[in-house]
């Protein structure tokens, strides 16, 4: 019997509108390296959701790994580090990639997977015995996190203001970026986190695309021989217009790039509901298209028969959490076949 991923939100190879319009577009001659009309026009699109005060730079890259290695390292003279969460992606989920590129993370807790201006400023005052100590200069934060939570409006506020008064460069990670702006919790815009960060990047690959993200460089300041930095890096594809292809279908009249998300987000939601009313936990409020189920690990070997997905970690010796995501091509009726199986377990009481 085959199984269903709800491993992650990239195991499909990508919506058809994006297959269609790289088909359609295969034939016609462009310039490389992302000086096609397909990535100048998909940069325009982006644009105009980004606000009027907007005059940074956009540019796209193959992958999320990419995208932060050059926006990061673009950013820090050798001595300076780098503020995250200690679940951060590019703590534990990038085989140190930051660090190879010769910078410092500096880690501190989490508070439902978010960074907080408490912890920065612990973070500031313990690493200050300059010049013993790397210099603390970027916060690094991702919208959703890793644990599917999002930073509503007022919490980026906070960030950046602290940001701006201490002279930090403020970074957002936005693998799934169309996951936290669908989110009902959300509150914020691209137009408002254009203010509020230094640079950021919208993700692609985890919303439909066959690859690719956007790198928005929104300080002026920081916008000036990016490109330099994109190529040094590998990130700099000759075939540039492959990606501008598909950020155009992503932000078309009928924009994937929402659309998508709400439809991930609302599958998760299913998932969270009905196993919350079937008497599970949840190691995590479900507000994305990530949920965290606790379970019996009897239950989890069965489930494992039908569904692939992560084992997160121990919650004790007889329950474990898992992460189930849910894409823009989950099914309703595999929803449904989950948590029909997950029926026939032994229920455990919820942990709100």
């Amino acid at each position: 019997m085959s199984t269903f991923s709800f491993l992650d939100d990239y195991s499909e190879g990508a919506h058809p509108h994006i297959l269609h319009a790289l088909a359609e577009t295969n034939l016609a001659q462009q310039a490389a390296y992302g000086d096609d009309a397909y990535s100048a026009d998909a940069a325009s699109r982006i644009e105009a959701h980004l606000g009027e005060a907007f005059q940074g730079a956009i540019h796209f890259v193959a992958s999320g790994t990419m995208a932060n290695i050059v926006s990061i390292s673009s950013c820090l003279r050798p001595h300076e580090a780098v503020i995250a969460v200690g679940s951060g992606h590019i703590v534990v989920r990038e085989a140190g990639a930051i660090e190879a590129t010769g910078h410092k993370l500096i880690t501190v807790p989490a508070v439902d997977g978010k960074i907080t201006p408490e912890k920065i400023e612990e973070a500031l005052a313990a690493n200050s015995h300059f010049p013993h100590m790397a210099k603390p200069r970027l916060i690094y934060l991702s919208n959703a996190t890793e644990t599917g939570t999002i930073y509503t409006l007022a919490e980026l506020r906070k960030i950046s203001a602290l940001a701006k008064r201490r002279g930090l460069v403020l970074f957002l990670d936005g693998a799934r970026l169309a996951a936290a702006l669908a989110s009902h919790k959300n509150d914020a815009t691209l137009a408002d986190i254009a203010a509020l960060v230094d640079l950021f990047w919208i993700g692609g690959t985890k919303v439909g695309a066959l690859l690719g993200e956007a790198i928005v460089v929104c300080n002026p300041a920081l916008k000036e021989d990016f490109a330099f930095h994109l190529k040094q890096r590998g990130g700099m594809l000759a075939k540039g217009r492959l990606l501008g292809i598909q950020f155009q279908a992503l932000f078309g009249d009928s924009p994937l790039f929402s659309s998508m998300a709400q439809h991930a987000n609302a599958m998760a939601a299913k998932l969270a509901a009905g196993i919350v009313s079937g008497g599970y936990g949840l190691a995590a409020q479900t507000e994305t298209n990530q949920v965290f189920p606790i379970l019996p690990n009897n239950v989890i070997a069965a489930l494992q028969k039908a569904f692939a997905f992560y084992v997160w970690g121990k919650s004790d010796q007889e329950h474990s959490v898992i992460r189930l995501v849910t894409s823009w091509a989950t099914e309703q009726g595999q929803v449904d076949a989950f948590l029909s199986r997950l029926a026939f377990g032994q229920p455990i009481q919820a942990v709100q």
